[in-house]
């Protein structure tokens, strides 16, 4: 009885979910539709605009959430994580390289690298190296550097400095991180984990899988799609509200300052919780307002945290371990961004 419970209200969510999300796309492809000579009223030329920028953001970057699903998902099903943590070096700091490699290799975005995570240091792999694949993944991987191309390619020094500022503070991140923590356990262990993996530690016994891979990898893909969808509607739907309602002599107030420009774009990126695969797309749309390097803080900070993140973060980590990542995260992402616009290298 419970088990027909949890079906149907899982299916109830979900099924609430996709028509909410189609309902929204046709009130949106369909907005012209609803002016004075069919509808009786007139829309205002501002929500028109609107439902431009909001479009463009979208049909941007679904080809590149596409492909990225697929990839994710063939490399969560088919990969073994064990084989990762394997090869890395048993120096605590000559592993953080290696690792932050393995980051620009897997195109797995923020929105599965959590759970990854979590599940290679149950393998064994050392929590620092975690972080710093956890900071790196989601950003230094081919397919979030194709759609950064695609969406600056009129300025490519925001790929150059996203790619490389990734690459560089996820190892300083993941240094401070062994610093603080010393590789010391911190993650939540529920009662059937702690039995099961001393299960496995004494017999080596493994559960079975319930279904083959191929499906796997098809209700992975399915599942992340509509997950990151809905983050990137409302990220597209709320960046194309602000491009257009917000006034305009404040805009440029923040948007011309390095430190509040800055914040302004850190605090978004956290809120909005894009896919990496896709926010390239929204930041472009404040490319005339705000700094190229708030912009590129925001392409920095959002992948390696954010709301959705975050939430998850607290679910598998113990507190202490989010709060002290969020606080090192944010601090070095900000100093390095604000000290290279004042150095005027981006």
């Amino acid at each position: 009885m419970n088990k027909f419970k949890h079906f149907f209200l899982s299916f109830g969510k979900d099924f609430l979910g996709f028509l909410l999300l189609l309902i929204f796309l046709i009130l949106f492809f369909n907005i012209e539709s609803f002016k004075a000579e069919r509808a009786g009223f007139t829309v205002p030329d501002s929500w028109l605009n609107v439902n431009t920028i909001f479009l463009g953001i979208v049909i941007e970057a679904v080809p590149f959430i596409l492909l990225g699903v697929f990839v994710s998902a063939l490399i969560q099903i088919y990969v073994k994580e064990d084989l990762i943590h394997r090869y890395l070096p048993k120096n605590a700091y000559a592993a953080l390289l290696p690792a932050a490699v393995l980051g620009a290799i897997f195109p797995i975005c923020e929105c599965a690298i959590v759970p990854i995570v979590r599940r290679l240091i149950k393998k064994g792999m050392p929590l620092h190296v975690g972080v710093v694949f956890l900071v790196a993944a989601p950003i230094l991987n081919p397919v979030v550097a194709a759609s950064t191309f695609f969406a600056f390619r009129t300025d490519l020094t925001v790929l150059y400095a996203r790619m490389g500022l990734a690459f560089v503070l996820s190892i300083i991140i993941g240094g401070i991180l062994y610093v603080v923590f010393k590789n010391r356990d911190q993650l939540k262990w529920t009662k059937e984990e702690l039995v099961g993996r001393q299960v496995v530690l004494e017999t080596g016994a493994t559960a079975p899988r319930k279904m083959n891979r191929f499906k796997q990898t098809l209700y992975h893909a399915a599942d992340e799609f509509f997950l990151m969808g809905k983050f990137l509607i409302l990220g597209a739907f709320i960046a194309a509200l602000f491009q257009t309602f917000l006034d305009r002599s404040l805009l440029q107030a923040i948007g011309s300052n390095e430190y509040s420009s800055t914040a302004v774009m850190m605090a978004f990126a956290f809120l909005l919780s894009l896919c990496s695969e896709a926010d390239a797309f929204v930041a472009a749309s404040f490319g005339n307002t705000f700094t190229t390097g708030s912009l590129i803080a925001f392409l920095v900070y959002g992948p390696m945290i954010d709301l959705k993140n975050t939430i998850m973060l607290f679910a598998f980590f113990k507190a202490k371990f989010v709060f002290v990542f969020i606080g090192v995260v944010t601090a070095i992402v900000f100093i390095a961004v604000v000290a290279l616009q004042l150095l005027a290298i981006i």
